[in-house]
């Protein structure tokens, strides 16, 4: 991707934040990629050196370090970019994930890596192992009935690391959000102006926080980046926690820029896949519990279900957390929250929160509204800002750009997590190997 130097601040933050919205550059035909192993962060020795030399460096603002393959090492290195917040684990002790016995487990990935599926649109089969450097895999883990069967860590992901989230993240926003509804401290019928008055005369003044949280709010929102006026730049420029330019006159961080949204369409009637919905809910949640987004899933989440690591949230340049998009974990701490929303909120023998927070989010959307926007999940809805497949499995996923997945299939009871640094930002071009080979699994396992 060549930027001119003139947007070089404002493209560093698109691309390093709001890259996670769900869309990409519309770009003119490219080269051929190079593959996951010639792009790999260690083969293309992206800052390796004390100094690295000047041509392996990947700095901020100047280098557009979300582009491809810069973006390989990149998404294990946000917090090296960008100000954040952490989501503490708190003090107490990680509580392990349950393996097989070695031996076992060897057993298991190699029996896993070996099954052959179907991709999409193709008649050639593939097996599970060549479909990790397909999806430019870097990290992925398996868990099946409580125990971890498989985990691989790639490019830039060690074991003890953290990968960027990108839209997993507004999945840990509606999860939050939907506790709150179910446990009677945030009412989902009232209108956004009735808990922020603030919002004003934006679009979103007169939406419920349901139609927020299920993203179909009728609010202005492009995210067409080879349009110069498109809102994006705008949003963009108003989240960067870089000094403002000293004749900037917009928006200064994210929930300024929320207030003044203009209508497009009616709330209620169409799902729209657009970020600042899940900035509007996490300002949303946090005025309603007095808490940042951060805190409160450190207090509801990261702190309760016996997590490894700390996580990171990047924020705007008020220190406002980017509720859509900024979140950075651990694999196993990404699984952690896979079982908790595979056992309804039960993890370690502890309940974390009610049994019918999770129903309600497998229960799903309005399909109608959902319109079949995603080709590859032809019945899909959404709701509380996870995706529901409404598959014989009854699966559903947090999901987000270049290939994150946190995938749950209650029926065969397995969780699988992957951290990826595909090239392609949308998921459409990576589900038709990810989702078969899914169902590989799932199959396999259910024997």
């Amino acid at each position: 991707i060549v930027l001119s130097s003139c947007f070089s601040n404002l493209i560093t933050i698109v691309l390093g934040i709001t890259i996670s919205f769900g869309s990409s550059l519309t770009l003119a035909a490219q080269p051929e990629p190079l593959s996951a192993k010639d792009s790999d962060p260690r083969v293309m020795g992206w800052m390796q050196g004390f100094p690295p030399p000047e041509e392996k460096l990947i700095t901020q603002p100047d280098a557009n370090y979300f582009s491809f393959p810069k973006l390989r090492w990149s998404v294990c290195h946000l917090r090296e970019f960008l100000p954040t917040k952490a989501i503490s684990r708190g003090l107490n002790a990680p509580v392990p994930l349950e393996y097989p016995e070695p031996l076992a487990f060897d057993d298991m990935r190699e029996a896993i890596d070996a099954l052959t599926f179907i991709p999409m649109n193709s008649a050639e089969a593939m097996t599970w192992k060549e479909s990790l450097d397909t999806n430019y895999t870097d990290g992925i883990l398996i868990i099946h009935q409580g125990r971890v069967v498989y985990e691989r860590y790639l490019g830039c992901l060690q074991e003890d690391g953290k990968h960027a989230a990108m839209s997993m993240t507004k999945s840990v926003t509606g999860l939050l959000a939907e506790i709150m509804v179910v446990e009677g401290q945030l009412d989902d019928t009232l209108l956004v102006r009735d808990i922020i008055p603030e919002i004003g005369k934006s679009a979103f003044a007169t939406a419920t926080v349901r139609e927020v949280m299920d993203m179909t709010t009728g609010v202005k929102y492009s995210e067409d980046y080879s349009n110069p006026k498109a809102d994006i730049w705008l949003y963009s420029a108003a989240a960067s926690p870089l000094p403002k330019p000293k004749d900037y006159v917009g928006p200064n961080g994210y929930w300024e820029y929320l207030q003044q949204v203009t209508p497009e369409g009616k709330h209620g009637d169409e799902f729209h896949y657009k970020t600042i919905n899940s900035d509007m809910l996490g300002w949303i949640i946090s005025r309603v519990s007095g808490k940042s987004v951060t805190e409160l899933a450190s207090e509801r989440l990261w702190s309760q279900m016996g997590a490894e690591q700390d996580a990171y949230q990047t924020v705007d340049g008020k220190g406002v957390p980017f509720a859509g998009g900024g979140i950075s974990a651990g694999l196993r701490d990404l699984g952690r929250l896979g079982l908790l929303m595979l056992y309804e909120g039960k993890i370690n023998g502890k309940r974390l929160f009610p049994a019918v927070v999770v129903k309600n989010i497998r229960a799903g959307g309005d399909q109608k509204k959902f319109g079949g926007m995603f080709s590859t999940i032809p019945h899909g809805s959404y709701t509380s800002q996870w995706r529901i497949f409404h598959n014989d499995h009854g699966a559903f996923a947090a999901r987000g750009v270049h290939g994150q997945t946190i995938y749950i299939d209650p029926t065969v009871e397995m969780v699988i997590v992957r951290f990826a640094s595909h090239p392609h930002a949308k998921n459409a071009v990576i589900d038709p190997t990810s989702l078969p080979a899914y169902q590989a699994v799932a199959e396999f396992l259910s024997k």
